[in-house]
């Protein structure tokens, strides 16, 4: 045998044994990672198809080390538990809506600000991108992923109302806690119930009222027992996507840049448009049940007279973010240049 055409042979034998080695190696610091993703809807709403379809995709970039397993309908816990599950290790990563506890997130509550947003889908990317220069303070016990929202809610209730004076003694389950300051303010009485509680809140009724999306409104079976729908964007709710700390310090460097590449504005509006699109489709079959419910219109007065009555709920909001320490017409500011970037302002 020719002496160099073996030497090459046992060079290309060395260095295969040599990759092989680092792939092996690699292969054993990423270790197969288990990780428990939970949300609080219900399994046939259409969020859990987005967050399943994100989780599969951080399974293929990960080589399969990374290995997500959905949990919908509360499986782990109560809605308003999300947040501390996650800082607890109750779960690894928790769909949160931070409204659900009133007066905790300040800062992220000017998203739910009443007739402030105009869509959900360009304005998920909207309300991420603003609130990650606040994310770290504000929800300092875990690891914040991305922000959304769904798309507009409106007022459903068992009365018809035109106008902010007729809330005056209604009992209202509001969607966010500034939500809650506008009823207040208005003369109702807040009633906390997480969405899959709403329905028997009302029927029972501990609840005259709702804010609640539309198509979400059938989906938890509220389209039941109330009968008038308001039919103007009046708020929307924002959610969060969050990562217990923990679980992603364990993670190897190459599992933590996939997990940051599926925590960006760009995967918030892919999950508030899959949203977006079932409330959406969800007020147009409401639209058709004219046998069963009554839904109206506001006349450009009687809108005016909303847009006017709930104005003190942004100064109160001014007011707890500020003493917090922070500015609120800077986070204000943001906020709307945020909106006006992606084209999702009122």
């Amino acid at each position: 045998m020719n002496k160099n055409f073996a030497r090459r042979c046992v060079r290309h034998i060395v260095l295969s044994l040599f990759v092989l080695g680092w792939h092996s190696l690699g292969t054993a610091q990423d270790k197969v990672q288990q990780v428990r993703i939970s949300t609080w809807v219900p399994a046939q709403h259409a969020l859990n198809p987005a967050i399943q379809a994100w989780a599969d995709s951080m399974k293929k970039a990960s080589g399969g080390t990374i290995n997500p397993t959905l949990f919908p309908s509360e499986q782990l816990g109560k809605a308003m538990d999300h947040y501390d599950m996650a800082r607890d290790g109750l779960t690894d990563f928790a769909f949160v809506n931070p409204g659900y506890q009133p007066g905790r997130f300040p800062i992220f509550a000017a998203a739910s600000l009443p007739f402030e947003i105009s869509n959900a889908k360009a304005g998920s990317a909207a309300i991420d991108n603003w609130y990650r220069s606040y994310a770290a303070k504000e929800m300092k016990d875990v690891k914040f992923c991305f922000a959304f929202a769904h798309d507009p809610g409106a007022l459903h209730s068992r009365k018809k109302v035109l106008m902010p004076a007729d809330l005056k003694g209604m009992k209202i389950r509001p969607a966010t806690s500034t939500i809650g300051q506008m009823v207040t303010l208005l003369g109702g009485t807040n009633v906390q119930a997480s969405a899959p509680e709403s329905r028997d809140a009302i029927e029972r009724g501990v609840a005259d009222a709702i804010t609640f999306p539309w198509g979400s409104l059938t989906l938890f079976g509220i389209d039941k027992v109330v009968k008038f729908h308001m039919d103007v964007p009046l708020y929307v709710t924002p959610f969060v996507m969050v990562i217990n700390s923990d679980k992603y310090t364990s993670l190897s460097a190459t599992q933590k840049q996939v997990v940051d590449s599926h925590c960006t504005s760009e995967w918030a509006e892919k999950i508030g448009t899959a949203w977006a699109d079932f409330e959406i489709s969800g007020r147009t079959k409401l639209l058709a049940d004219k046998a069963n419910r009554e839904i109206y219109s506001l006349t450009p007065d009687q809108l005016a007279a909303w847009k006017t009555a709930v104005a003190p709920v942004r100064q109160q909001w001014a007011d707890e973010v500020k003493k917090r320490g922070d500015d609120p017409a800077a986070v204000m500011k943001a906020l709307q240049q945020s909106l006006t970037k992606y084209k999702s302002a009122m």
